[in-house]
C-alpha cells in the first residue's frame, strides 16, 4: 500500500486547505478553520468570516479547475458547511462526475453507501499526488497579489 499523502495543500487567512482523506469523488477537499473553538460560521466576527468565505471561494474554483483538467467528466462542485459529525467549523469541497451511478448523480454525497466511506481503495495515498498537485497550481494561480 502507498504511504498516505500529505493532506495539507494550503495555509490561508483563515484556516487550512486539505484534500480529503477518502477520494471516492477525485478531489474532495476540506477547509477547516485555524480556530478550532469556532463551531460554526456565525461564530466568526463578520470580517473574519468573508475571510473565511473567501478562502472558501478560492479552495472551490482551484478544485473545479484541477478537476476539470484531469477529468473530462468533472460536472460541477458542491460546498457545503454542515458540522453535524465534527463540531469545528469546516466547509466541504465534493468535486461532482458524469460517470457517478446515476442513482447518486443528483442526490447529495451523504447518499454514498458506507464501503465508499471506509473502503482502503479511497483512502488518501500518495496516489493521489497528482491530483494534490494540480490543485495546489490552481491555488497558487488563483492568490490574490
Amino acid at each position: 500500500m502507498s504511504p498516505t499523502a500529505e493532506p495539507v495543500l494550503r495555509r490561508f487567512e483563515a484556516g487550512f486547505a486539505v484534500i480529503g482523506d477518502r477520494q471516492f469523488l477525485p478531489g474532495y477537499s476540506v477547509l477547516l478553520t485555524d480556530d478550532p473553538a469556532v463551531t460554526r460560521l456565525s461564530d466568526l466576527p463578520r470580517p473574519r468570516r468573508i475571510t473565511y468565505l473567501t478562502d472558501l471561494d478560492r479552495l472551490a474554483e482551484a478544485v473545479e479547475r484541477a478537476c476539470r483538467r484531469i477529468d473530462p467528466a468533472f460536472r460541477r462542485v458542491n460546498i457545503e458547511i454542515l458540522g453535524n459529525t465534527d463540531p469545528y467549523l469546516h466547509a466541504h469541497i465534493w468535486p461532482r462526475y458524469d460517470w457517478e451511478p446515476a442513482d447518486r448523480v443528483r442526490l447529495p454525497v451523504w447518499f454514498y453507501a458506507e464501503e465508499f466511506w471506509r473502503a482502503e481503495q479511497y483512502a488518501l495515498t500518495s496516489r493521489h499526488d497528482g491530483l494534490r498537485t494540480a490543485i495546489g497550481e490552481e491555488l497558487d494561480a488563483l492568490e490574490e497579489p
